[in-house]
């Protein structure tokens, strides 16, 4: 009796001892890097699958050798029934217990998609709707039916969504980016209308994202950006007309075929501002910071004219009087050397 005893006793213990060896082995493996994943992987976690299942898929995809351990240890801490389902990025150096983790946190594949400063909105909108990994639902509507949509009916859609670099996971509507976007550009803009400078020409925010776009479309150069809008705030104090050639083809539409003429500056639309004085109706592009902070805050100069060098570097002749700019525009026009443009303010 006593060396059966003894016996059991050794059994336990020996049953013990595999155990704790086991659970030690097993601790090893979910801190080991998997084999398989030699380069990136992007895996598809589907909506209401199991760990189970998935853990099934991932072993007939060679990536997970030990389905079964790597189940029993998601039991175990209870993130069997907490996995997001999405689209995830698998890396070379992923170990089990971290490739749990990654799916039960959620982090899934972001993709990007960067709306550039000075875009249109049709741009944007089209921008979005190709990117592969949004899904698309205002495919064929008008204008009018997005913003409709979007909670804005009535609104004209130019200017009032930032321009950015947008991160989001796959599957993501076109409806939820604009209204990002959206959401952004109220917020920098009434962070800006709050930093302007007293007595400006401008009522309300709206009127300096109108001027905003203006600048936007003039220059890309950060350091012409409050130089050009400090011209445009003068000429409205003034009441002279803005002239600004962007305004003239936004007015003109998609008919614009790229080469501004006479004829064009003398047709009357509600955005030529060489026939009507004053800010144009609406927007129009998409609007930076940096142009949103020129609007508002303009260089304190007696700058009244600008033309661009001519040189091709998108940059301007500033003056002050109509003199010194008609010298400017004689150096315009040399730097052309005989080519063409409309470039004079």
């Amino acid at each position: 009796m006593k060396r059966l005893r003894v016996r059991i006793a050794l059994l336990v213990i020996l049953a013990v001892v595999a155990w704790f060896g086991l659970r030690q082995y097993e601790a090893a493996w979910l801190a080991t890097p998997l084999a398989a994943l030699q380069q990136p992987v992007v895996y598809q976690l589907p909506a209401g699958a199991s760990l189970t299942a998935v853990a099934v898929t991932l072993a007939e995809a060679g990536w997970l050798d030990r389905p079964r351990v790597w189940v029993w240890y998601a039991k175990w801490t209870g993130a069997a029934t907490r996995i997001k389902a999405g689209e995830y990025l698998l890396q070379p150096g992923t170990t089990p217990a971290a490739l749990l983790h990654q799916f039960v946190t959620g982090a899934v594949l972001m993709h990007t998609l960067t709306i550039p400063e000075g875009w249109t909105f049709r741009q944007a909108l089209a921008a979005i709707q190709v990117n592969p990994a949004v899904s698309v639902k205002f495919r064929g509507l008008s204008q009018d039916e997005v913003m409709k949509r979007l909670g804005l009916p009535g609104r004209h859609p130019e200017g009032m969504f930032f321009p950015d670099t947008y991160r989001f996971p796959r599957g993501t509507t076109d409806r939820e980016l604009l209204q990002q976007a959206q959401t952004r550009l109220e917020e920098e803009l009434a962070s800006a209308w709050k930093k302007r400078k007293p007595a400006l020409p401008l009522r309300t925010p709206y009127e300096a994202l109108i001027l905003a776009s203006l600048v936007e479309k003039e220059t890309g150069e950060p350091d012409e950006r409050p130089l050009i809008a400090s011209v445009f705030v003068k000429r409205l104090r003034i009441g002279m007309r803005l002239q600004t050639d962007p305004s003239v083809i936004y007015g003109i539409g998609e008919s614009f075929d790229g080469d501004l003429r006479r004829r064009d500056l003398q047709t009357d639309t509600p955005y030529n501002s060489y026939t009507r004085a004053g800010l144009p109706p609406t927007p129009i592009a998409l609007v930076g910071r940096a142009a949103l902070e020129a609007a508002v805050r303009p260089a304190a100069t007696d700058a009244l004219y600008f033309v661009a060098t001519g040189k091709g570097d998108g940059r301007h002749f500033f003056a002050n009087s109509l003199v010194a700019h008609n010298l400017n525009v004689a150096r315009h026009l040399a730097n052309l050397r005989g080519g063409s443009g409309h470039q004079v303010r």
